[in-house]
């Protein structure tokens, strides 16, 4: 048994403002992907999963069946046979491991799923976004769906506040264009609910919320409507005052080592760095408008492209 693949994600634009009602936009990122599996080739990281899988499939049994039912005889069944999720999606690494696990186990095991080939009406989408954030927050803590959302629907997906969201086209990418967004692998780990616990206590500070409205989603709300536009001009600029931002007011997110390549891109403007997901760890998310200058600039780093215009 070899169940659908299911993909990493990006949110470009949106982390921690999407709590506070920013605008977000999150794309599929088809590099990674996993899938669940039966198999008699049990490896160790194939039994740590079946293990983790079985204390979830407990987890779910908990959750609002008017919201959702599982079939967790099924599933606790196939978890006995030593079914596994088999990915190759990096985990703390903010591209949505547990999102990817979470669409799977939804796809599979739900009664009544909402499939991605009906009428996906906003009502669908936030029932959806509402099921898989129950689910999710098993990993986290506290999780918004989104994750899960995207890797279900294999679609880009447009935030525009905590009850409206929809799936959006984005600009078509220029295999030629200089511009780029990309990835930097800070090479450690990062876990989500330290960073979003760090950002919670922060919101208790009345010069940090007001920081975050009047700056911080302000440029977001920006980057996203620049982004879907096209307006490569404004989303440099807007994407520079975000970086500015987030390297002045969300320094224990950023790991310490790319404090100094976070402010030489700021000064050169050869690139701008952003979270990627909770930040801690994991990766960074770049935007540049001549990627051979930020690969000369960031010489020793890790890159990976993930979009061009």
């Amino acid at each position: 048994m070899k169940g659908p693949l299911f993909y990493s994600k990006i949110l470009l634009f949106g982390e921690y403002g999407i709590i506070r009602d920013s605008k977000g936009l999150s794309i599929p990122y088809n590099f990674y992907n996993g899938a669940l599996k039966l198999s008699d080739n049990q490896t160790k990281e194939a039994l740590d999963s079946n293990a983790s899988l079985k204390r979830f499939a407990t987890y779910l049994e908990s959750l609002d069946k008017n919201l959702v039912i599982f079939n967790t005889n099924q599933l606790h069944s196939d978890l006995n046979d030593g079914m596994y999720f088999d990915s190759s999606i990096p985990q703390g690494y903010g591209v949505g491991s547990s999102g990817a696990l979470v669409a799977a186990i939804y796809d599979k095991y739900a009664s009544d799923k909402i499939t991605v080939l009906e009428n996906l009406t906003r009502e669908k989408l936030l029932k959806l976004k509402a099921i898989f954030s129950d689910m999710e927050s098993f990993f986290h803590g506290k999780s918004s769906g989104l994750d899960p959302l995207n890797s279900y629907l294999s679609l880009p997906i447009l935030i525009n506040s905590k009850d409206n969201i929809e799936a959006t086209g984005i600009p078509s990418q220029k295999a030629e264009g200089k511009g780029a967004v990309f990835l930097i692998d800070s090479g450690i780990v990062g876990e989500t609910a330290p960073m979003v616990s760090i950002f919670m206590e922060s919101m208790k500070n009345e010069g940090f919320r007001s920081m975050l409205k009047d700056q911080f989603i302000k440029h977001t709300d920006a980057c996203v409507d620049d982004f879907l536009k096209g307006d490569m001009k404004s989303l440099f600029k807007n994407t520079k005052q975000l970086s500015k931002v987030v390297l002045n007011n969300f320094k224990p997110m950023i790991p310490a080592q790319f404090h100094d390549l976070w402010k030489k891109g700021l000064d050169t403007n050869d690139y701008y760095l952003k979270l990627c997901g909770s930040g801690g760890g994991g990766y960074i998310l770049g935007f540049t408008e001549n990627i051979d200058k930020a690969r000369e600039a960031l010489k020793g780093q890790k890159l990976e492209v993930v979009y061009n215009f």
